[in-house]
């Protein structure tokens, strides 16, 4: 169900209850109308008094000018309650409209950036439950709710000194929060509509496909990339796996023992009549390569193409309000004109200098820590073993791994909140620019806290059979994991610690419903989630080479994945806000970077077969020889993929047309706008003139 099929009448029963007189007055008067749709729930804390709550009523309807967010508010039960619900005028979601952005169907039928000027030639102009969707309603809510701005230095009604005081244009909002007054502002269901969406989603039988334009209409962009993402990334598993399957079951695997070190120096290989010329760990080396290639390129092209489906691929950030946690001194912005908090640029890179790189080196040093460890303990129970002679102690193998594994996750876990305090105190104006820093920074552990041991194991230890060991720790680690906190721990979550509105009915008092939706615990978010899929996409487009089954195994986690993903969404978490959004963000160019490494990874993975190493002593090279051919291979790869990144636009032909005509038609538009400028210029008297 997308956001065209959205029943005028079915949002929510409050105006029934309350009846539109309830809410606050409008002036405008293509605003008024009878039917208010509620969007937003902001719960306020218990001890709040009926002043302070007049007095949030009153900033929020108020005008944008004098630093409101000019929408409509319902003191929900009664003014003694803790509740505000929040819904949005005609004017303020048009006006907001432009301001981000976002693309609308024109009346010839073509997406276009919305114009309020110009709105009457745009399709559902005045139905805007069918012209924006429900996300995008709501995040404009949010939105307004963010920009309000104290005008002057002042104290909230009913909040005592120092807590109570405002200083001008400091964000009221985050004011509110930070003082404990407002304890979370979130986005209604629409119960009908989440009913029908999960029907279409997590509850359909078939393994395959996705509603992608309802996830998009009622829960936004950045959930629904990534859905689009995950559904698009497990589909291209299929052939990866199939490969793993064959090679595992069907062609002798590579001799990995063989590969390994002892005492410094490699041992002889060993002879295997049965061994194909071509080796099947080259096979998966050089498809490894070629896969993660093609299938980030693909990617871009549906990204691009539902960029211009979900009207995103215009958006407009730089010269938007400043994120709420952004602070500074008081001043006029250069650019725009607006009075606003400036933040000097050297500050923040001085921040970044002297403080946040400092402490990502602190942590990676704690992973190299860890590493050490881990190679003391595998030593140390390898000993042992190899002294015992039993079969009983081939378990203890594996601990060392397991111990590493756990370790690692609980240091990423308080990492995470680290790098959270670090990108804060960077202090970034656009939300943008915050999201792409913090994310770097967990990208950067993130990638040296899963892999460094990997590299290290087979590119300075050559030791293949232990490199196959830890992989295989890790994946089916992280596989029994994943299946009980993404499976095992939502069933008994929702089947036992039910929610607060299952015994609810329809027709019990919607106040009762408001607040049942507010006990849900907030959604924690994408971080996560995507970091899942990062670290999967490393160990199959580096070292699956070594361990065929990688493949296989994340398959059929990302089956399941996607339907319990759906499902904790839908029923365990309170509804989040989503920007729209153009693609991933920084999440994209991270998976670039990891398809890239694959190319280095899988060249020198490669050297290291058993095959190669044959060959090589076969023909009497040297290792000096070795590593000059072996350098040459991986330039030539890398030339390789270059050629099919370019070979392949990352933009499909037709939204790349429709992308230029959108310029076009605004660089045109600007020309007739100036033109009638100076014609009225024209006509004005000179004095008139003067008097400008």
């Amino acid at each position: 169900m997308t956001s065209q099929k959205e029943p005028q009448g079915e949002s929510s029963t409050l105006t029934k209850v309350t009846g539109p007189s309830s809410w606050s007055r409008v002036s405008c008067p293509c605003c008024i109308s009878s039917h208010i749709e509620p969007l937003v729930l902001i719960q306020l804390a218990e001890s709040v008094q009926p002043i302070t709550k007049q007095w949030i009523m009153s900033m929020i309807s108020a005008p944008v000018k004098a630093g409101g967010a000019q929408l409509l508010v319902h003191p929900g039960e009664d003014m003694k309650g803790d509740m505000i619900v929040v819904a949005a005028p005609r004017c303020t979601l048009l006006r907001v409209t432009e301001d981000l952005g976002l693309c609308k169907t024109y009346q010839d039928g073509n997406m276009t950036a919305f114009s309020f000027d110009d709105r009457d030639n745009f399709c559902n102009i005045d139905d805007m439950q069918k012209f924006l969707t429900l996300a995008e309603r709501q995040y404009i809510v949010k939105y307004e709710l963010d920009s309000m701005r104290a005008m002057e230095d002042q104290r909230i009604p009913g909040i005592p000194t120092p807590k109570g005081k405002l200083k001008a244009r400091v964000s009221i909002l985050q004011k509110l929060e930070k003082a404990g007054v407002i304890r979370n502002v979130t986005p209604l269901h629409d119960q009908k509509l989440l009913t029908a969406l999960g029907k279409q989603w997590y509850s359909q039988k078939s393994l395959w496909g996705q509603p992608l334009d309802s996830i998009h209409a009622y829960f936004g962009g950045t959930i629904a990339y990534y859905f689009s993402f995950l559904d698009y990334y497990t589909l291209s598993l299929f052939p990866p796996a199939i490969l793993g399957l064959f090679i595992t079951f069907f062609l002798p695997s590579a001799n990995f023992s063989s590969g390994n070190k002892s005492n410094g120096e490699p041992t002889a290989l060993k002879d295997d009549d049965d061994q194909p010329s071509v080796s099947s760990y080259m096979v998966q080396a050089v498809f490894s390569m070629l896969w993660s290639t093609i299938f980030m390129e693909l990617w871009k092209r549906r990204s691009s193409a539902l960029s211009y489906r979900w009207g995103t691929f215009n958006l407009a950030e730089q010269f938007q309000e400043p994120r709420p946690g952004f602070h500074g001194e008081l001043g006029t912005n250069p650019v725009t004109g607006r009075l606003e908090p400036l933040f000097p640029d050297w500050k923040r890179r001085l921040r970044m200098g002297l403080v946040s790189v400092p402490v990502v080196g602190v942590f990676l040093g704690l992973v190299v820590m860890g590493m050490a460890g881990f190679y003391f303990c595998e030593r140390l129970v390898s000993n042992w073993h190899k002294g015992s002679g039993s079969y009983f102690t081939v378990p203890l193998l594996y601990i060392p791994s397991i111990a590493h594994i756990v370790y690692t996750n609980v240091l990423g876990n308080i990492y995470r909140n680290v790098a959270l305090q670090l990108t804060e105190s960077e202090n970034h104006r656009e939300e943008s620019s915050f999201d792409y820093h913090h994310t770097t920074k967990v990208l950067v552990f993130t990638f040296f806290n899963n892999f460094a041991v990997l590299f290290h194991i087979a590119f300075f230890k050559e030791d293949m059979p232990l490199l196959r060991k830890r992989l295989a720790s890790l994946l089916i680690v992280t596989q029994v994991v994943n299946q009980c906190t993404e499976v095992v721990v939502p069933f008994l979550v929702d089947r036992f610690l039910t929610s607060a509105d299952r015994n609810l009915k329809e027709d019990d008092p919607e106040v009762d419903h408001l607040q049942a939706q507010g006990s849900l615990p907030a959604f924690p978010g994408l971080f996560a989630e995507y970091i899942e899929l990062l670290v999967q996409f490393g160990y199959l487009s580096l070292f699956s080479c070594v361990y065929p089954l990688t493949a296989p195994l994340l398959l059929l986690n990302n089956l399941t994945e996607i339907r319990t993903d759906a499902y904790k969404l839908c029923k365990l978490f309170n509804k989040p806000f989503s920007a729209p959004v153009a693609n991933m963000g920084v999440w994209q160019l991270a998976f670039e970077v990891l398809s890239f490494i694959s190319v280095v990874s899988n060249c020198w993975l490669l050297l290291l077969s058993p095959r190669v190493k044959e060959l090589t002593q076969e023909a009497s090279l040297s290792s000096s020889q070795v590593l000059v051919i072996a350098v040459i291979v991986e330039h030539v790869l890398i030339m390789v993929k270059m050629i099919l990144a370019f070979m392949i636009p990352d933009e499909p032909d037709w939204v790349r047309i429709k992308r230029e005509q959108i310029e076009y038609h605004s660089m045109q538009a600007l020309k007739k706008q100036r033109i009638k400028s100076s014609r009225v210029d024209d006509k004005l008297p000179p004095k008139a003139k003067m008097g400008e």
